[in-house]
C-alpha cells in the first residue's frame, strides 16, 4: 500500500470522524440540556452494555476482516476474501442474534439485578433490536477498510450519527416530558435507528458493487481458523474492556453513595465524567482514530511483505501528529477547563474533571495510535494483557478509593495507570521494530510550546475579551492559543520537511 493511499484513507476517515464528532457534540449538548446530568448518567448505564454486545459480536470480526482482506490482497490470493467475508458475517450475525433475544427477554432482570436501576428496562428492550444490524454493518465496514475503500465507512459513520440526531430531535418533545426513563429511551431509539440505517446503506452498496473473485484457495476449515485466530484475541480484549467498563459505570454511582452522595448526585457525577467530560477530551483524537484505522491494514500488509522500513516511516509520521495534537489538547484542558465547560455545556461543574483529564491527554492519544500499530503487527495478545491490567487497576480504585476520596479516588489512580500502560505499549513497539523515538523533539518541545502559548493567551485574555460576549471570548482565546502554538511548533522545529509533505 502506498503512502498516498494511507494518507488519502486517513483524510477521508478524518473528515468523517470530525463530522461525526461535531454532530455528536451537538447531540450530547442537546441531551445534556434537556435531560440534565442525571439523565446523562442514566444513559451511561446503558452504553456499556451496548458496547459489550458490540465487542462480543462485532469488534473482533470487523478488525479481523479488515486485516485479512488487506493480507490476502497483498499476497495475491483475493479469491479467499469472499469466503472470509461470508463466514465472518454468519458468525457475527449468529452471536448478535442470540444476544439480542437474551437482552429483550430478560431486560427486566438485567435492569433490576445487574444495572440496579429499573428505569433502564425500556431502553434495554429498544436497543436489543439493533444488535444484528450493528454486527453485520461492522463486519462489512471492516471488509471495505481492508480494500482501502474508506469512503463507505466514512459515509456510514456520518449517516449513523445524522440519523441518531434526527430521531432524538423528533422524539424529544414527546418522550422527555414523561420522565428520565422515557428521555433515555428517546436517545436509545436514535442509537438503534442509526445502526439499522447505517447497515442498510452498506448492504445496498455491497449488493450493487460486489466484486467477482476467483475460486478460493483455502478450504472452509482453513478460513474459519484464520478468522478465529485473529478475531478471538481481539474479541477477548474488547469484551474484557467492555465488561470492566460496564462494571465501572455501574459501580461508580454505588461507591459515590458510600462517599456520601445521593443517588441523583452520584448519577450526575457519572454523567459529567462519562457523558460530558470524556467525549470532550477524546474529541481531538478523531484524526488519530482515523489514522490508526487507516494504518492498521497498511502495517499488516507491509508486515506480511517484510517491508519494515515502510512500517517505521508510517509509525514515525503517526507519532509526530499524535504528539502535536496531544500537547495542544492537554494545554487547552489544563489552562482553560472552566471556560471550555461553560462554552460547550453551559456549566462549570466539569472543570475539575477536565483539568485532571487534560494531564493524560497525550498518553490517551498515544494509546489510540499504538492500538492501530500493534493490531497491524499482530500483537493482539499483548493488547489484551495490558488492557486487562489497566481495567483491573481502575476497578480496584473505584471499589476501594472512591468511597473514601470521591470521584478523585478513581481519576488520580487512572492517570497513573494510563501512563504505565502507554509506556508499555511504546516499549513493545520499540522492541518489535527497533524504533528510537526522539522524545525531546516529539514530546518535550510541543509541551513547552503549548505552555508558552496558553500562558500568553491567559495573560492577554482581558484584552481579547474586552467588550465581547463571554463565549465569544473563550473561542477567541482558544484560537489565539492555537495560532501561537502552531507558530512555536514550527519555530522549534518539531516538524521536519517530510512531516510537512504529509
Amino acid at each position: 500500500m502506498s503512502r498516498h493511499t494511507i494518507i488519502k484513507g486517513a483524510l477521508i476517515l478524518t473528515a468523517a470522524g470530525i463530522i461525526t464528532r461535531v454532530l455528536g457534540f451537538f447531540y450530547r449538548i442537546y441531551m445534556a440540556k434537556v435531560i440534565g446530568a442525571e439523565g446523562m448518567g442514566l444513559y451511561q448505564l446503558i452504553t456499556p452494555l451496548y458496547m459489550l454486545v458490540w465487542s462480543l459480536s462485532s469488534s473482533g470480526f470487523s478488525t479481523s476482516m479488515s486485516k485479512l482482506t488487506a493480507q490476502e490482497k497483498a499476497r495475491g490470493t483475493e479469491g479467499n476474501v469472499k469466503r472470509l467475508l461470508h463466514l465472518s458475517l454468519m458468525i457475527s450475525f449468529a452471536i448478535a442474534s442470540v444476544l439480542s433475544i437474551i437482552t429483550y427477554l430478560y431486560a427486566y432482570e438485567i435492569s433490576l439485578y445487574i444495572i440496579r436501576d429499573i428505569r433502564t428496562e425500556l431502553s434495554l428492550r429498544i436497543i436489543s433490536l439493533c444488535f444484528p444490524c450493528m454486527a453485520l454493518g461492522s463486519v462489512m465496514r471492516g471488509y471495505y477498510l481492508g480494500l482501502q475503500n474508506t469512503v463507505i465507512s466514512a459515509v456510514s459513520q456520518v449517516t449513523e450519527q445524522g440519523v441518531r440526531m434526527a430521531v432524538i430531535y423528533m422524539l424529544s418533545s414527546f418522550l422527555i416530558p414523561k420522565g428520565l426513563e422515557f428521555a433515555c429511551a428517546a436517545a436509545v431509539w436514535g442509537m438503534s435507528a442509526g445502526e439499522i440505517i447505517s447497515f442498510l446503506y452498506v448492504l445496498i452498496y455491497y449488493m450493487a458493487k460486489r466484486k467477482k473473485y476467483k475460486a478460493p484457495t483455502l478450504e472452509l476449515r482453513g478460513c474459519i481458523a484464520m478468522i478465529m485466530a485473529t478475531a478471538v484475541p481481539l474479541t477477548l480484549n474488547r469484551v474484557t474492556g467492555s465488561l470492566f467498563s460496564t462494571a465501572e459505570n455501574i459501580l461508580i454511582p454505588r461507591q459515590l453513595q458510600l462517599f456520601g452522595c445521593t443517588q441523583a448526585e452520584a448519577l450526575s457525577t457519572l454523567g459529567r465524567l462519562s457523558g460530558m467530560a470524556m467525549p470532550l477530551v477524546m474529541f481531538p483524537s478523531s484524526l488519530l482514530t482515523a489514522l490508526a484505522t487507516a494504518t492498521m491494514p497498511a502495517i499488516s500488509e507491509s508486515h506480511a511483505l517484510k517491508r519494515y522500513t515502510r512500517i517505521k516511516s508510517t509509525i514515525h509520521q503517526s507519532m509526530v501528529i499524535t504528539s502535536i495534537i496531544g500537547a495542544f489538547a492537554s494545554g487547552a484542558f489544563i489552562f482553560f477547563p472552566k471556560e471550555i465547560g461553560i462554552l460547550i455545556y453551559s456549566q462549570r461543574q466539569i472543570s475539575s474533571i477536565l483539568r485532571l483529564l487534560g494531564i493524560i491527554c497525550p498518553f490517551l492519544y498515544i494509546q489510540v495510535t499504538m492500538s492501530g500499530i500493534l493490531n497491524g503487527l499482530g500483537e493482539q495478545l499483548f493488547i489484551f494483557r495490558i488492557n486487562l491490567f489497566s481495567s483491573a487497576a481502575n476497578l480496584t480504585a473505584i471499589y476501594f478509593a472512591v468511597p473514601v476520596y470521591g470521584i478523585n479516588g478513581f481519576l488520580l489512580p487512572w492517570i497513573v495507570t494510563t501512563v504505565i500502560v502507554t509506556s508499555a505499549t511504546v516499549i513493545r513497539v520499540n522492541n518489535a521494530l527497533g524504533i528510537n523515538i526522539p522524545v525531546f523533539t516529539q514530546h518535550i518541545k510541543p509541551a513547552l510550546a503549548i505552555v508558552c502559548a496558553c500562558l500568553c493567551a491567559r495573560l492577554g485574555q482581558s484584552r481579547l475579551w474586552y467588550g465581547i460576549h463571554y463565549k465569544a471570548g473563550v473561542v477567541l482565546t482558544l484560537f489565539a492559543s492555537g495560532v501561537l502554538y502552531v507558530i512555536l511548533v514550527f519555530k522549534m522545529k518539531c516538524i521536519c520537511r517530510d512531516d510537512l509533505r504529509l
